[in-house]
């Protein structure tokens, strides 16, 4: 039998966009362990759900990911580089790492088509470049009908899914969602998880999506269980998604 933990897996996670390693952290002066010694890979293109009961260690793990906090041990590379040996950890995430929350963040005095520009404007794009690309987007996750409206003028699943093509904006390799659905009813659910599950297969976008909710989690090819901090299983999804009542 091989050494090598990862033979025997398909060719996407022999070659990772991500790689977790021995991934702790602790708070209140190391009494509490969040994430105990997390140890993963995500391969290029991969669509991975984050599941676990609350408490789990499941926002923890993504915020480490993200680079929104710093482990207390253990080690992320990405496309082999080494998380801790990044010069300049908010350009890394600003242009690498696309982000998607429960609480859609948007401001509400700018309407869908301004919203999803803001990540652009520390970059090179001109404002006509800058607005091509909002339209792109929005037109993308299906609200191409919804550019000029204020947020408040739209469902709570057309803001999630305006702050889904606000996250694409400056062309993510990894989109990290923590609880995109959390504030949807199963019908708006589904179709936000409809623009995820597009952006996988067609576009070839890497996903971590946290979640509580097995029939998020059935979209995904993988599922990763933590428990009390710890990875305690990874595979398939055991449940088929159910339709939403008519």
């Amino acid at each position: 039998m091989s050494d090598d933990p990862h033979d025997g897996l398909p060719p996407l996670l022999k070659t990772p966009l991500l790689r977790i390693s021995k991934l702790s952290r602790c708070f209140d002066s190391g009494t509490v362990n969040a994430l105990n010694s997390a140890t993963f890979d995500v391969g290029r293109g991969e669509f991975v759900a984050i599941m676990g009961p609350s408490g789990s260690g499941k926002s923890t793990l993504l915020n480490l990911l993200g680079g929104l906090d710093l482990p207390t041990s253990g080690e992320i590379d990405f496309d082999g580089q080494s998380f801790s040996q990044l010069k300049d950890i908010d350009h890394f995430r600003a242009k690498t790492l696309g982000f998607v929350f429960q609480s859609f963040h948007l401001l509400p005095t700018l309407t869908a088509l301004e919203n999803v520009q803001i990540p652009m404007f520390e970059g090179a794009l001109g404002r006509k470049e800058r607005t091509a690309r909002a339209l792109e987007l929005l037109t993308l996750v299906g609200l191409s009908h919804r550019f000029h409206h204020l947020p408040h003028k739209l469902s709570t699943g057309e803001r999630q899914r305006v702050a889904i093509a606000r996250a694409l904006a400056n062309k993510p390799q990894l989109l990290l969602a923590d609880e995109p659905t959390g504030n949807l009813d199963c019908a708006m659910s589904s179709s936000v998880m409809d623009v995820f599950e597009r952006l996988h297969r067609e576009h070839g976008l890497t996903l971590i999506v946290v979640t509580h909710d097995s029939e998020v989690g059935a979209r995904a090819e993988r599922v990763i269980t933590l428990r009390d901090g710890r990875v305690v299983a990874s595979g398939a999804p055991k449940r088929v998604p159910v339709p939403c009542d008519s």
